[in-house]
């Protein structure tokens, strides 16, 4: 069955009837797949069943503003502020999935997971849900780094076992 977003090819008449025109990537397909990526929609795509790649259960497949599907834990709705960043996935009234990003949420707010984040068949460190602590860290190295370098301490200190 096609999903209603995708054109419908209808070949040309006459001989070269077996031939289409050229696919052309639109500008912003490039785009979508990188924010897709970045937000976690990586969920398998119609045709194939909506089952993880990674331990075989099913999830709710959901189409993304990107075009992209991602697959939703079924029947899992948490409290929004217990979600890491990044991982909260919100419906639209279309029943649309979409990221809520890093943004803090409204309090009392509502959301989704994604199934790899509760994936048995992933480690955490494949997961990888606090991603973006990881960036603070090392912004807050490098600022200590560079404070300790302007009040002369210095670069390791002595063990003093």
């Amino acid at each position: 069955m096609r999903e209603p977003h995708e054109p419908t090819v209808v070949p040309p008449p006459g001989p070269d009837a077996h031939r289409h025109a050229p696919a052309t990537a639109r500008p912003w397909e490039n785009i979508d797949r990188a924010q897709a990526a970045l937000d976690g929609a990586t969920g398998p795509e119609p045709p194939r069943p909506p089952l993880c790649p990674h331990c075989g259960l099913a999830g709710e497949r959901r189409r993304t503003y990107t075009g992209r599907h991602v697959l939703l834990e079924p029947g899992f709705t948490l409290p929004a502020h217990l979600v890491p960043g990044g991982h909260r996935w919100h419906l639209g009234t279309d029943g649309t999935a979409w990221n809520g990003g890093l943004d803090e949420p409204l309090p009392g707010a509502t959301c989704r997971v994604p199934h790899r984040l509760a994936c048995p068949g992933l480690a955490l460190d494949e997961i990888r849900p606090w991603r973006w602590l990881e960036t603070v860290r090392r912004f807050n190295t490098e600022r200590a780094r560079r404070k300790a370098g302007e009040q002369g301490f210095p670069e390791t200190l002595p063990d003093a076992g």
